[in-house]
């Protein structure tokens, strides 16, 4: 056999990149199919899994012995298999699950915008744009499975940063908070569970908020302090508020379509307000960051991008906003805390 490259050599690097996308797949496959949840209750064979899940017997072991390789699940002798502590993260409704993450970032939806790259790298525009002559949106609202496996995705985004969020920013001090485009409406809960003096609206589409009330993350204690207000933030943002809340919401668009959201945020907030924008932080050059692996990902996707910033100040700023200040969640979020001028 030729001699093994070591693991910290040039070639390694990029032959360790290029194996990312094999174990994300079979990551995105395990998920779709349960197998973490099939396994909870212990050991069982490749056979017994395959049968129950109606796949290729051989095809579900081969999968399975590479992912036990990596410590997500463990193998015994007899091609039988267990849950590691790692594999409990993709089982479903369990503390910090991530199985809807992968569902997403596996669906022909978001990978298959990135099988696009190059056509995007050769014309700027996003794979949706490319290959249906929309964005990525539109395609959801035409796509109802899709829709539920973003909307599921995203509520676990929100649970994972959430209380992280919550406990960084003094949010009481604004008496009022509107979460614009807050989906399901579970980082606003955390925010006012966090600032019991905190009143709360959730604004997004109707479709949306119609989700929302299903998942009831505003309701029970919460209910008093919350109301929905319809929001389509590229039309007009609702009054009634101090501080205005956007998470992930300016990264999707690119900076024409970015301004004229914060635009309409403008118009809404008060003089003596705040726009508070939750997105990632980037670094500086030549260091490794979440934003800018995520950065491609929105090129491809949406067509937004991930800002320095510098680059959100100017933004800002170009739409009557002073970056007043940045305030760090973690190692991977911040909050621009915006005022009016």
């Amino acid at each position: 056999m030729p001699q093994q490259v070591a693991s910290t050599a040039p070639p390694a690097i990029l032959l360790s990149a290029r194996n990312g996308l094999v174990l994300h797949q079979t990551l995105y496959a395990v998920a779709r199919l349960g197998v973490a949840d099939h396994l909870n209750s212990g050991w069982r064979s490749a056979s017994d899994l395959a049968r129950q899940l109606n796949v290729n017997e051989d095809a579900l072991y081969r999968i399975l012995r590479l992912l036990a390789s990596q410590g997500i699940f463990e193998e015994n002798g007899d091609r039988s298999f267990r849950n590691t502590d790692v594999s409990q993260f993709l089982r479903s409704n369990v503390p910090g699950s991530l199985r809807a993450l992968f569902v997403f970032w596996g669906s022909d939806y978001s990978y298959g915008s990135l099988s696009q790259l190059i056509r995007t790298l050769e014309t700027g525009k996003s794979a949706p744009e490319l290959l249906f002559g929309n964005d990525s949106f539109e395609q959801l609202r035409r796509d109802p499975e899709q829709a539920r496996i973003f909307d599921d995705a995203m509520t676990t985004m929100s649970q994972l940063t959430a209380p992280a969020i919550a406990a960084a920013y003094d949010f009481s001090a604004w008496q009022s908070l509107m979460d614009i485009g807050g989906g399901s409406g579970i980082l606003l809960s955390h925010i006012l569970r966090a600032h019991p003096q905190l009143r709360g609206v959730l604004a997004d589409q109707q479709h949306v908020l119609d989700r929302a009330r299903e998942r009831q993350f505003l309701g029970g204690d919460l209910a008093d302090r919350t109301s929905m207000e319809p929001c389509n933030f590229f039309e007009h943002v609702p009054t009634g508020c101090r501080a205005y809340l956007m998470k992930n919401i300016i990264h999707d668009w690119d900076d024409e379509q970015s301004r004229a959201i914060l635009s309409n945020c403008r118009k809404a907030v008060p003089s003596n307000g705040a726009l508070l924008l939750v997105e990632l932080a980037l670094g500086a050059a030549n260091t490794p960051a979440f934003g800018k692996f995520l950065d491609i990902a929105m090129l491809s996707l949406t067509g937004g991008r991930e800002r320095t910033e510098a680059e959100y100040a100017d933004l800002l700023a170009s739409t009557g906003f002073r970056l007043n200040r940045v305030v760090p969640v973690d190692a991977q979020f911040c909050i621009f805390e915006a005022l009016p001028v």
